[in-house]
């Protein structure tokens, strides 16, 4: 059974891979339903012969079973908010489409086929922001999925949003006819939360690479001491992301020529003979010094995240579980979304800190008081009469307070809900939904610094001396954004830097 990575989902979401049921999958997916089948003719099993959540203890005559599975769809298709973006709804269905096809669930080899036809033909389920509370899974939220492919509803299709049977009539698809436990099978899972989380995780590794980059470089317009990031003081201290920061630290700023060594400086008696005071920091402010033991963490915490996600992605999570090895079935809580909601809470923190680093650094910049090396707001005209880039700091502290609201964890938010059957949740499409947001804001804080980043360069007019990657970081800001000469606004080269950034693979660890 193939394993559906973070790296293979970032191949389907880059539209260089694609998804496709195989033979094997195939072979599970109608064994399970046929002994579901089987199995539920004289039992009483939750959801196929039962009514669902607090209504499970009335049972369901045989005449009415598919009828029941309509009913279900109907009912949750009530979600509320913005529509999910197209790509990632995209990958929420992959997401389904993936666990269902483990051979765990019952459901109908017919449903599952009309479920990779929408997606193979780019009919995108309309999937609203605002739904389940992540207990029985995201039930909302892949009911409009599930609402969708048995014809209702809206779609994305061909770049706009329609009707679902007018998407269907193009194709010549037909709707799925749902069948025993097909519509619990659907909607029962954590497979919305945890598609949002991969797409999350595929952009956070692009932004925490920018970043050292960024902070890298910042190293260097201060002509910084080196051995903040050097082999032997990271070593000292035994976490894996730290020593990793600094180790591409060191990568990106090697061929320089500007960093500063202490044997030649602090540490040479010809250069400190008869100083007092040094004009020169004897260390630098903790936004440049401090950057391998700041994005450790974040780096940690991103790998981390990458192995729940991808577990949650390649498990059974719903309810109950048919299990056709021991011939039975199970009734518990694989549908749960905590694992989801504590990763996503964690990963959310760990972005917004490292937009608060951003800010500081561009702070820093702004600041001449604090560099004294660049004009205020990196000013090149007269100051008092032109602003630089005083604007755009603006921009970056009000983003990056965004992201210190955000970060608040959604994971101690339960509420009971649902006839107290739901007596605790895990809120897990709220904190995915929230922790996508925190990405995309500190994308536009880091587009900031590296604007200022490149203005700061043009000031030094050293860009030769700078090492080889930062040259690179410099062309890669200037094909987007020019240096500000005079007053003008830059917001519509912030939004295309920012989409370039997110659309460029910076792969860095």
């Amino acid at each position: 059974m193939v394993r559906l990575t973070i790296e293979k989902i970032e191949e389907i979401f880059d539209r260089n891979s694609d998804y496709r049921l195989d033979s094997d999958q195939k072979e599970r997916i109608e064994k399970s339903y046929t002994f579901l089948k089987d199995f539920s003719k004289d039992k009483v099993i939750y959801g196929i012969n039962t009514g669902f959540g607090p209504m499970a203890q009335y049972r369901i005559s045989d005449d009415k079973l598919e009828e029941l599975q309509y009913n279900l769809i109907h009912s949750h298709s009530n979600g509320t908010g913005a529509y999910l973006e197209e790509e990632y709804a995209r990958i929420v269905m992959i997401c389904r489409l993936n666990t269902l096809s483990l051979g765990f669930s019952g459901v109908s080899l017919q449903y599952l086929e009309t479920l990779e036809q929408f997606i193979q033909h780019d009919i995108i389920s309309c999937i609203p922001a605002h739904g389940g509370v992540g207990a029985s899974g995201d039930l909302v939220q892949l009911a409009h999925v599930a609402y969708t492919l048995i014809g209702h509803g809206k779609v994305y299709y061909k770049g706009e949003i329609v009707e679902t049977s007018e998407a269907l009539k193009a194709t010549g698809i037909s709707p799925a006819k749902l069948k025993l436990r097909d519509g619990l099978g659907a909607i029962n899972g954590t497979s919305c939360m945890s598609g949002i989380a991969a797409v999350n995780l595929i952009k956070a590794k692009k932004l925490i690479g920018w970043a050292i980059h960024a902070s890298s470089i910042m190293n260097e317009l201060t002509s910084s001491y080196d051995d903040s990031f050097s082999s032997e003081l990271n070593a000292a201290k035994l976490h894996r992301g730290q020593q990793k920061v600094a180790s591409i630290m060191r990568d990106l700023v090697k061929d320089g020529s500007v960093l500063k060594e202490r044997n030649a400086h602090l540490f040479n008696q010809d250069h400190i003979k008869g100083q007092e005071y040094f004009s020169e920091k004897v260390q630098e402010y903790y936004s440049l010094r401090c950057v391998p033991q700041i994005i450790g963490p974040v780096l940690d915490t991103w790998e981390y995240c990458k192995q729940i996600v991808e577990d949650e992605v390649n498990s059974a999570n719903d309810n109950p579980i048919i299990c056709t090895d021991t011939q039975n079935v199970y009734h518990g809580g694989n549908f749960h979304g905590d694992y989801i909601a504590l990763e996503m809470d964690k990963l959310k923190i760990a972005i917004t800190k490292l937009s608060m680093l951003m800010e500081r650094q561009i702070n820093f910049l702004m600041n001449s008081k604090l560099n004294q090396i660049f004009p205020p707001f990196l000013n090149m005209e007269k100051l008092g009469f032109n602003f630089g880039l005083q604007g755009m700091q603006f921009t970056a502290v009000s983003t990056t307070a965004e992201n210190q609201t955000l970060s608040n964890p959604m994971y101690v938010h339960s509420i009971p809900n649902n006839g107290d059957n739901q007596d605790i949740v895990s809120m897990g499409t709220n904190a995915a939904v929230m922790t996508q947001k925190v990405i995309d804001n500190s994308f536009e804080v880091l587009t900031i610094l590296m604007i200022s980043i490149s203005q700061a360069i043009d000031l030094t007019n050293k860009i030769d001396q700078k090492a080889p990657s930062t040259r690179s970081f410099y062309n890669f800001v200037r094909t987007e954004v020019p240096t500000l000469t005079k007053d003008v606004a830059l917001h519509t080269h912030q939004l295309e830097l920012k989409k370039k950034l997110l659309n460029t693979e910076k792969d860095l660890f």
